[in-house]
């Protein structure tokens, strides 16, 4: 075990829970289990301290720092946002402490295309299974568990196999996305240096990814912050609150307004929104 100290503003709980990433466990001591690309580990925060058990550690405190962002300032941030928008006090003040998770791109894509029209529990099961079906088996604190499979892996998965992992009518959308990754029509690692708006038409240039999945894989898989996912509730708000209706004049707005800001103003929200 490792201990991060001087983890200021961290809202462990929040940051896990929040929608970002789907395969994690909430242990009975309030820690979380989460497993990670390479390696499972376990967090707990107390106190201004990360305590971070895993089954692997090496480079333990550059992977989790990397993975949990933890030094961005988040803090001056929010504050950066406050001074935009006064009426978002009570909403970022009750976000203070929530990280943006770095995902892998690779895990990030797959979950996102599964989440189509889809449960949160849902998405878990299929995650689950696939990395159960074709993923590395890890021994952690006399526990099971199975890392994401590699791309090698899911390369060789047809669609009858993926739709047995409970993913539905998605199977061919994984298959042929999986497939462009594999062969580079996809590159993964070219859209860190793309410009948002022309990564989320690469994006939606493959079947399967609509506008709101590639937000989500480009907000949490690549944190590019000016990227964001419009759903129902953001509809919802964004009328109750601004009196802007429709999809694209919230983007409209929401691009003038917060800029580079957009993306977490909008996950704020629906924080918020969700502790209520």
């Amino acid at each position: 075990m490792i201990v991060i100290k001087n983890v200021k503003n961290m809202d462990l709980e929040n940051t896990i829970t929040c929608g970002q990433i789907f395969r994690f466990i909430k242990e009975i001591d309030n820690s979380f289990t989460v497993i990670l690309c390479d390696r499972v580990v376990n967090l707990k925060y107390i106190n201004g301290e990360l305590y971070v058990d895993s089954n692997n550690e090496d480079n333990l405190e550059i992977v989790i720092r990397n993975y949990l962002d933890l030094d961005r300032d988040y803090l001056s941030i929010i504050n950066d946002i406050k001074k935009i928008d006064s009426n978002l006090k009570p909403i970022l003040n009750n976000s203070i402490g929530l990280k943006f998770i770095k995902q892998e791109p690779l895990e990030c894509i797959v979950s996102y295309v599964i989440s189509q029209n889809n449960s949160v529990r849902n998405i878990q099961n299929s995650l689950n299974l696939i990395s159960f079906n074709y993923g590395e088996k890890v021994i952690f604190n006399n526990k099971e568990y199975y890392l994401f499979p590699t791309l090698d892996k899911l390369s060789k998965i047809n669609s009858e196999e993926f739709r047995e992992c409970k993913v539905g009518f998605r199977d061919k959308y994984l298959v042929d996305i999986i497939s462009a990754i594999n062969t580079d029509m996809l590159d993964i690692n070219k859209m860190y240096d793309m410009d948002s708006e022309y990564a989320l038409e690469y994006l939606m240039g493959f079947k399967g990814i609509g506008m709101k999945v590639a937000s989500c894989i480009l907000l949490f898989g690549y944190h590019k912050f000016d990227v964001y996912p419009v759903d129902t509730w953001v509809k919802k708000f964004m009328f109750d609150n601004y009196n802007i209706f429709g999809e694209e004049n919230i983007r409209k707005y929401c691009k003038e307004k917060f800029g580079i800001y957009s993306g977490l103003v909008i996950q704020y929200m629906f924080n918020s929104k969700r502790n209520m």
